[in-house]
């Protein structure tokens, strides 16, 4: 079995789910997904979407059932001998509370729309930012590939500002959290240097 997915299986997979639904649905791409989607990835083994919106969760839930999917860990869905689809109810990312919901205006950019189903990305600083809460080496390694990616469109001052703020409203591990940001930035530094720090 293919243990990773490109963009064009997912978007396949996502055009079928359209199919089934008489409702919109907005989905916002985050983590490996939104870099997949972004082509700073080729291919990504976490499929993770937030559904801003619980009723549209909910209702995405119902149909996916009913298509054969079946829960798999807290958020992931999954049919059999399928990848696994993590869909965050509301504006979370994984145990991320976002500042804002991904569906604010200017908060995610549309990637692509079906009938039924809006495929957005999530926000180059809230998916950062989501990605470094966790702070595993590849989540860094991820943060590190977009922002080379952006080239000098990105603001790093701003980004530090709304991390902070982020991390002040998720209780959970705030000092551990800060020190995966300083980490980051000390790696930034470095690399805008040549390494003489």
């Amino acid at each position: 079995m293919n243990y990773r997915i490109d963009k064009d299986i997912l978007m396949a997979t996502l055009a079928s789910w359209d199919n089934f639904l008489r409702k919109r649905v907005s989905l916002i791409a985050c983590g490996g997904t939104a870099l997949t989607l972004l082509n700073v990835k080729a291919s990504t083994k976490d499929i993770d979407f937030v559904v801003p919106v619980e009723k549209e969760h909910d209702y995405l839930v119902d149909i996916l059932q009913k298509l054969g999917y079946v829960p798999f860990t807290d958020h992931g869905w999954r049919k059999e001998g399928g990848f696994v689809f993590d869909l965050y109810r509301g504006p979370r990312v994984f145990t991320t509370v976002l500042l804002d919901s991904p569906v604010e205006e200017g908060r995610n950019t549309l990637f692509q729309e079906f009938t039924f189903l809006y495929i957005g990305i999530l926000n180059d600083y809230d998916l950062l930012i989501s990605k470094l809460f966790r702070g595993n080496q590849t989540d860094i390694e991820d943060c590190l590939a977009l922002i080379r990616h952006r080239g000098g469109n990105f603001d790093l001052p701003y980004f530090e500002r709304r991390f902070r703020e982020t991390a002040s409203d998720n209780v959970v591990g705030e000092d551990r959290i800060i020190k995966n940001l300083e980490y980051f930035m000390r790696l930034i530094a470095e690399e805008n240097t040549g390494g003489k720090s």
